[in-house]
């Protein structure tokens, strides 16, 4: 309670500072009602992320609830309920390019009303922000359109800087590959498909297309180019910087691949390469075995797509893909550029500044980084999903980063506790991982886990908890347990017939969906409930005392 009064405290000051000195470049107020519009929030999060920028400050600010005419603090019931406020974040981020959100957004309650204070990052350098297409700025306290002065500003700020924004002077489009092409205007429509219309991408002039895409400057080619739809023989042109990822198997049996341009097709083709069979989850246990694939696709070209972007191509090495009989180790030359691998994982953070800001947003624009700041956060939230470690990162060389994907079990015990409780915050699962793997962790997370019997164990020997507290809250959530074989679900449905005398199919359906295994899809867990309501009926256990059609079940006796 007392850090909460500590950040409201904060809070207050800040936003009469604000008040204090009014609405500028970097500032709007706004009473904002319930119905307030997400594109004028959008078209505000615009303007105030490129000025932040222009005028080299850490933050903009939108807040809700002060009346701009009086300053004085009215309140506001914009999404009052705290879930839905929050998902104002990823609506800008869909609609923003590049893709970047709210660094937070803060709630005020005061004795005169409600606040909300939207936290702006500003544009990454070299880089404007646009909403739905079009860049805004601000012209005193009024919204107004980025002009092209101003977006050049933004852009020429690292340009001279940027490896991958430099022209190739040599270069021409009869060096870029064709199916790249096609490739990229096909990603390019898909991305951008919410307001342009496929077909008129597709019969774009190239240079048009190109420059769109953002990936000439001035109508001219640029390293970016060459890396992302270059032909494979265009690489000489990038001479002495090598353009090239190695795939490396390691093991019982060795092999190796280098891939060169066009990277937007031949990061696909290495991932075929990869051996990914279907793991069977817990299979010495009395569950039910989950099958997840061993490495999950979108993953796989995060991790390799984030090396590209990321890679330092000055230092002359190339990108290196590690398959091992359990893991992926993938490496790239440069230090971490902004922050730590941590700073990232909850998705919370957007970095300032990219090591090669022009290949960055050319990649954003073909769909090929999903959204910028997020893919450390997308590659943690997919393992999670399907019950696999955390990814580690090796930062111990100055020169380089190395990450590791996990594609087996470090302890079954997280994976079964992932399987039986589907609602663990990332963070929670985040610390979980941690405990697999013996690392420390600070006292104020092991009181948490150990308050939800998510450990167990003495400091440092901790070890995830085996098992999990059965749930009574609900008729729906009845005995949420874990899933395994027939007489298991069976079992479940008969208990919750003990309890509630009777059950409709959509209450059973509602009971098991959880706890079937995920490589089930839906038409195929239906089949699987009916086959084990059929299998009860037929022992005598259960009878249906409603129609065929609205079926009524009830315990026999």
């Amino acid at each position: 309670m007392g850090e909460k009064n500590r950040i409201d405290k904060e809070l207050h000051s800040l936003l009469t500072d604000l008040i204090t000195d009014w609405e500028n470049e970097i500032v709007e107020f706004k009473q904002a009602g319930k119905d307030y519009s997400t594109d004028k929030i959008g078209e505000y999060f615009s303007a105030l992320s490129n000025e932040a920028n222009l005028r080299n400050m850490e933050k903009a600010w939108l807040v809700f609830g002060v009346d701009n005419k009086k300053r004085d603090v009215i309140g506001s019931d914009y999404r009052e309920n705290h879930e839905r406020l929050q998902s104002t974040k990823m609506q800008i981020a869909e609609n923003t390019e590049p893709s970047i959100t709210f660094r937070n957004i803060h709630e005020l309650i005061l004795s005169e009303g409600r606040v909300i204070l939207f936290e702006i990052p500003p544009a990454p350098r070299g880089m404007p922000i646009a909403w739905k297409g079009h860049y805004y700025a601000r012209a005193g306290e009024s919204l107004t359109s980025l002009g092209l002065d101003k977006q050049d500003e933004i852009r020429q700020q690292t340009r001279l800087l940027d490896w991958s924004a430099q022209i190739v002077a040599e270069a021409t489009t009869s060096n870029l590959d064709e199916k790249a092409l096609l490739k990229a205007r096909e990603f390019f429509a898909k991305k951008h498909s919410n307001r342009l219309n496929p077909e008129e991408v597709m019969q774009w002039p190239l240079e048009t297309f190109l420059d769109r895409a953002k990936l000439t400057f001035d109508g001219k080619l640029t390293r970016t180019s060459l890396l992302l739809l270059g032909k494979p023989e265009s690489s000489y042109f990038l001479s002495p910087y090598p353009a090239q990822i190695t795939w490396k198997l390691e093991g019982p049996e060795k092999a190796y691949e280098h891939f060169g341009p066009p990277f937007l097709l031949n990061t696909s083709e290495l991932y075929r390469k990869i051996r990914n069979i279907q793991l069977r989850l817990l299979p010495d246990d009395q569950l039910l075995p989950v099958e997840v694939s061993k490495y999950d696709q979108r993953i796989v070209l995060e991790a390799l797509h984030n090396c590209i972007a990321h890679q330092d191509y000055s230092r002359n090495g190339r990108i290196v893909v590690t398959e091992t009989p359990d893991r992926l180790i993938f490496e790239n030359e440069g230090a971490f550029f902004e922050g730590r691998p941590e700073d990232y994982m909850t998705g919370e953070l957007t970095p300032r500044r990219y090591r090669n800001p022009f290949l960055a947003q050319a990649m954003v624009e073909l769909n090929m980084i999903d959204t910028m700041g997020y893919g450390i956060h997308t590659i943690h939230k997919g393992q999670a999903q399907r019950y696999l470690p955390m990814p580690d990162y090796d930062l111990s060389d100055p020169y380089s980063v190395k990450m590791t994907v996990y594609g087996g079990l470090v302890d079954p015990a997280y994976s079964r506790l992932l399987i039986q409780k589907t609602d663990l915050s990332l963070e929670k699962i985040l610390a979980l991982d941690r405990v697999q793997k013996r690392l420390p962790l600070n006292d104020d997370v092991i009181k948490k886990l150990r308050r939800d019997g998510l450990i167990e164990g003495r400091k440092p020997n901790f070890h995830v908890s085996a098992s999990v507290a059965k749930v009574t809250a609900s008729k729906a959530d009845y005995i949420k347990m874990r899933a395994q074989d027939d007489d298991y679900y069976c079992k479940l449905i008969t208990d919750y017939l003990k309890e509630f005398g009777q059950a409709s199919r959509s209450e059973i359906d509602k009971l098991l969906e959880k706890k079937l295994s995920d490589a089930l899809d839906a038409a195929q867990k239906s089949n699987k409930v009916a086959n084990i309501l059929t299998k009860l009926r037929r022992r005598g256990t259960i009878v249906n005392k409603g129609s065929k059609k609205s079926p009524v079940w009830q315990l026999v006796g």
